[in-house]
C-alpha cells in the first residue's frame, strides 16, 4: 500500500469517525424534580421589612452581616475569606476539581511523543562492524470518542467541579454563620456578666445589712448565712460566665485562622437588635442554596457516569502514526533516505465478559438514582430549615415583650422585698426569693435576645446567605 493510499485511509477513517462522534451513549441529563410549595408556612404575613428575595445562586451573597449593623462584626467576618482553614482546604478542593476537568478534556485529544536516542556497538568475534547509531522520531495516538465515553467523562467533572464550587460557598457561609453566633453570643455574655456583677454588688449590699442588724440583735445569724450564700453563688456565676467567654474568643479567634493567643476581643456594647430578614420563596430557594446546589450537581456528574459504563459496549477505535530518523551520523539524521514511517488504525471489541459491563451499568443506574434521593432529601432538609427558623424567630419575638415585662416585674419585687425586710416586715427567705427570681428574668431576657439572633443567622444561612442592593 502506497502513502497516499494509506493517508487516504487514515483521514476516511477520522472521517467517519467524526460523523458518528456527533452522538453520545447515555441518558441526556435532565434536572431532577423536587415538589416546592408555593410559600412557606411559617412566613410572616404582611410583616414589615420582608420582601421577596431575587434568586441567585451564582450572584455574590453580599456581607450579609452588616444588616446586624455591627462595627466589630463587620470587621471579623471579611477575614473568615482570608484565613479560615475550613475555607482553604474548599478552595484548594475546587482547585483540584478544575484541574480533573482539565485532565479528563484532554483525553478528547490526540497525543504526541517525541523519542531520541544513540547507541555504539562492537566487539571481539561479532560479525558486524560496530559503531554510532543515532535515532530520532515522533508517534502520535489518538482513540477518537465515537461513542461519547470520554464527553461524559468531561461531563462529570465539569458537574463535580461545579459542585465543588457549591461546596466552597456552603463551606464560606457555615464559618461565616459559626462566626457571627459566636460572636454574638460573646456579647451576650459580656452582657450576663455585667448584670451578675451588678447583682454581686447588690448582694454585697444586702450582707452588709445583714450584718448590721444581726449586730443590733435584730436579725438572725441564719439571715446573714443566707445573704453570705447568695453572694458566693453570684461570685461563682460570674467566673463561670467569663469561663464561657473565654472559649467563645478562643473559637473566634480558630475561625478567622489566628491562635487563641494572639487574638482578644474586649468588652463592648451589644448591638442586641435582630434584622428583618430578608425572605426568599420557596422555589427561589432551590437556586441560592449551596447545598442544593451541589446535591444537584452530583446528580448531574452520576448521570454522566452511565454514558461512560455504556461506551464500553460498542468498539473502540484507535489511530496511530509515527515518523523517525536512523543513522550512523548525527548530519545524516534527518536525511530523506534515512526517515522511517507508520500509520495504523486498531479496532477492539469486547465480546465476552460475563455480564460485567452490564453491571457496570447498572451500578452507574443505581448511583444516579441515589443522587436524585439524596438531592431530594436535600431540599426538603432545607424547606424544614427555613420553616424551624421563621417558627423560631416567630415565637422568640413574641417572647421578648413578655420577658422584658416580666423581668422589669421581678426587679420590682426584689427592690419592694429588700425595703420591707429593712422595715422588719418580711423574713431574709423572701429577700432572697425575689433577688433570685429578679436575677433569673434578667438572664432569661438576654439570652432570648442572643437566641433571637441566632436563629436570624440560622435563617439567613438557610436561605442561602446575604443579598445584593436591589434584591
Amino acid at each position: 500500500m502506497t502513502l497516499f493510499s494509506r493517508t487516504a485511509l487514515v483521514i476516511a477513517v477520522a472521517a467517519a469517525t467524526a460523523t458518528l462522534a456527533a452522538c453520545a451513549v447515555g441518558p441526556e441529563y435532565q434536572r431532577p424534580s423536587a415538589a416546592a410549595p408555593a410559600a412557606f408556612k411559617e412566613a410572616p404575613q404582611a410583616e414589615a421589612g420582608w420582601f421577596p428575595a431575587a434568586p441567585a445562586d451564582a450572584l455574590d451573597r453580599g456581607a450579609w452581616w452588616q444588616l446586624f449593623g455591627d462595627a466589630e462584626l463587620n470587621t471579623l467576618l471579611p477575614q473568615v475569606e482570608v484565613s479560615n482553614q475550613n475555607v482553604a482546604a474548599a478552595v484548594a478542593a475546587y482547585a483540584q476539581a478544575r484541574a480533573l476537568v482539565d485532565q479528563q478534556r484532554a483525553t478528547l485529544f490526540p497525543s504526541v511523543d517525541a523519542t531520541g536516542g544513540a547507541t555504539r556497538s562492537g566487539g571481539r568475534g561479532s560479525t558486524t562492524a560496530g559503531g554510532n547509531r543515532f535515532q530520532a522520531g515522533v508517534t502520535a495516538s489518538w482513540a477518537p470518542d465515537i461513542w461519547g465515553g470520554l464527553r461524559r467523562g468531561v461531563e462529570g467533572a465539569q458537574a463535580s467541579a461545579q459542585a465543588s464550587a457549591a461546596d466552597l460557598a456552603a463551606a464560606r457561609l457555615s464559618a461565616q454563620g459559626e462566626l457571627a453566633t459566636n460572636y454574638f453570643a460573646l456579647r451576650s455574655t459580656d452582657a450576663q456578666i455585667a448584670l451578675t456583677r451588678a447583682s454581686v454588688e447588690g448582694y454585697e449590699r444586702s450582707l452588709k445589712i445583714t450584718q448590721d442588724r444581726y449586730a443590733a440583735a435584730i436579725a438572725a445569724k441564719t439571715d446573714v448565712l443566707q445573704a453570705q450564700s447568695q453572694l458566693d453563688s453570684a461570685r461563682a456565676s460570674l467566673s463561670t460566665l467569663q469561663s464561657q467567654r473565654a472559649q467563645l474568643e478562643h473559637a473566634i479567634a480558630v475561625l478567622i485562622g489566628k491562635a487563641p493567643a494572639d487574638f482578644s476581643l474586649p468588652a463592648a456594647t451589644w448591638t442586641s437588635s435582630v434584622p428583618a430578614v430578608p425572605l426568599a420563596l420557596p422555589s427561589e430557594l432551590l437556586q441560592r442554596r449551596p447545598d442544593i446546589a451541589a446535591a444537584e450537581r452530583d446528580v448531574a456528574a452520576a448521570n454522566a457516569q452511565i454514558g461512560v459504563q455504556r461506551s464500553a459496549y460498542f468498539p473502540s477505535l484507535s489511530l496511530s502514526g509515527s515518523i523517525g530518523q536512523s543513522a550512523s551520523r548525527v548530519a545524516d539524521l534527518f536525511g530523506a533516505s534515512t526517515s522511517l514511517w507508520s500509520l495504523g488504525v486498531s479496532v477492539a471489541q469486547t465480546v465476552f465478559d460475563a455480564g460485567a459491563t452490564r453491571a457496570r451499568v447498572a451500578g452507574a443506574e443505581a448511583a444516579r438514582d441515589a443522587a436524585v434521593a439524596r438531592y431530594r432529601q436535600t431540599v426538603l432538609s432545607a424547606f424544614q430549615t427555613v420553616e424551624d427558623q421563621l417558627a423560631a424567630l416567630h415565637y422568640l419575638g413574641e417572647q421578648a415583650g413578655l420577658r422584658a415585662s416580666a423581668s422589669a416585674a421581678a426587679d420590682l419585687i426584689e427592690q419592694q422585698q429588700l425595703n420591707r425586710y429593712k422595715q422588719g416586715l418580711v423574713a431574709y427567705t423572701d429577700v432572697v426569693t425575689a433577688q433570685v427570681a429578679a436575677q433569673n428574668a434578667r438572664s432569661t431576657l438576654t439570652q432570648l435576645a442572643a437566641s433571637r439572633q441566632a436563629a436570624a443567622i440560622a435563617l439567613i444561612q438557610a436561605l442561602g446567605g446575604g443579598w445584593k442592593q436591589g434584591d
